[in-house]
């Protein structure tokens, strides 16, 4: 399974960051996440308790649907297709469309954190 690196540094030193990278001042090494956020606090709220419960379940029983998955969860659809797409959005799960249906597929189960302080 994918180790995704993800990265914690305060907003304002993230935007000089950006804007550093986008006018050539600095070049991100590939080695450094590519995801980023503000504090561990934000961080936690994606990865918290029921949510990575959440990611082995899907890991261990390999869903092949949101309502699959919804029924073996006992999390109400609605709230489980607002968590699957943040973890789209952060790489940590695909949703993959097979035959009319989304099939959750984790990509990351494991974290390396870099934190960046002011």
């Amino acid at each position: 399974m994918k180790t995704l690196k993800v990265g914690i540094m305060p907003a304002e030193q993230f935007r000089q960051r950006v804007l550093d990278i986008a006018a050539g001042r600095y070049k991100p090494s590939p080695n450094e996440p590519k995801i980023w956020f503000s504090s561990l606090k934000s961080l936690a709220e994606i990865l918290n308790e029921n949510n990575t419960r959440l990611l082995s379940l899907i890991e261990k029983m390999k869903p092949e649907s949101l309502k699959a998955l919804a029924e073996i969860s006992g999390r109400q659809p609605s709230n489980l297709s607002r968590t699957l797409k943040t973890f789209e959005r952060y790489g940590i799960v695909e949703l993959k469309k097979e035959n009319k249906l989304l099939r959750p597929i984790v990509k990351a189960t494991n974290f390396q954190i870099e934190y960046k302080s002011a």
